[in-house]
């Protein structure tokens, strides 16, 4: 079924509002809940409001911290989250790192103990819309086995990557598994199979059945060994510039995926200057001979958003009745 933007924005913000929660922070939170769904990211959306709740009242996500900053050195800065909201920290630390690049022409910004960002281009989205190229990427807990072996001890670890320039940013949005635990998990309550295998199942074949991927905890990281690598980097990254905890340690702690470490990139550019380039990558990249229709990343979020304000968000009918009783 569809709704109103406007509505679902709503529901989010009563439903936050009736755990004691400030109206600043219900309302930060409920919009980007909704647009999450408004542009057809819905695991990181209405279908994930609920835990975000359920993270809230055990304690797990402190709705009234804010971050703080545990050092500085030129262009770099660590902060500390403080297990707050994901998305209000990812906010902030993207900003603090677009103002470093104002001076610097780079600005980083690493935070440790922090949350789930939802939907991490929402942060490369924030940076392009400023006139910067944006660069993210967090670690999680342990979900991925590593190419060659059969448990998970890697995190699906998402990188974002985003390009400001008119008429549609630029917005690489990526987990290192082949498809995002969320996208599975849609997939399995359709009962739809995968366009292409995503993980093993139980007997170590590949296979396109999203249930069967996610009983055998053997999803298939991007590239194989390539993802695997990439996969590891990013998690050494995370924690090191954060002086934050490692998927390691994370997993380990039991503590489900809360205390994650992630880090935000800012990069000063020309976008006026740029735009004729990038169109003309663009342009070459759609020139090829195609079976079906090449877009470039973050082309077809575009689509969805028009569609969603002219007709509604499309919602999960049951979901949507589970929060409307929250």
């Amino acid at each position: 079924m569809r709704i109103p933007y406007q509505q679902l924005r709503t529901e989010f913000k009563r439903v936050l509002t009736q755990l004691h929660i400030n109206d600043e922070t219900a309302e930060a939170c409920a919009a980007t809940f909704a647009d999450n769904s408004r542009d057809g990211v819905y695991s990181h959306g209405l279908n994930r409001f609920p835990t975000f709740v359920a993270y809230i009242k055990e304690g797990l996500i402190m709705p009234h911290a804010v971050p703080t900053q545990v050092s500085a050195l030129g262009a770099i800065e660590q902060w500390d989250g403080h297990l707050a909201p994901g998305m209000l920290n990812a906010k902030f630390c993207m900003n603090r790192a677009i103002d470093l690049a104002k001076d610097n022409g780079i600005g980083c910004v690493a935070i440790k103990n922090t949350n789930h960002w939802m939907r991490g281009g929402t942060y490369g989205l924030q940076a392009a819309e400023a006139g910067y190229i944006g660069l993210c990427f967090t670690n999680t807990i342990a979900n991925l086995p590593p190419w060659g072996g059969t448990e998970p001890r890697l995190g699906n670890n998402p990188l974002v990557i985003a390009v400001p320039r008119k008429g549609g940013h630029v917005v690489l949005d990526m987990a290192i598994s082949q498809y995002a635990f969320g996208k599975l998990w849609q997939y399995e309550a359709e009962g739809k199979p995968l366009p292409v295998p995503g993980g093993y199942d139980s007997a170590g074949n590949l296979s396109t059945d999203a249930a069967a991927i996610a009983a055998s905890k053997r999803a298939l990281p991007i590239g194989f060994w390539k993802g695997s690598g990439l996969s590891l980097v990013l998690d050494m990254l995370a924690t090191l510039l954060s002086g934050g905890d490692s998927t390691a340690v994370i997993t380990q702690a039991g503590r489900k995926e809360s205390g994650v470490s992630q880090v935000f990139i800012a990069i000063k550019t020309d976008p006026e200057k740029n735009e004729a380039m990038i169109n003309e990558i663009i342009s070459y990249t759609k020139s090829s001979e195609a079976e079906k229709e090449i877009l470039f990343p973050g082309e077809n979020m575009l689509r969805t958003r028009r569609q969603s304000m002219n007709e509604g968000v499309w919602v999960d009918e049951e979901v949507w009745e589970k929060v409307k009783g929250l």
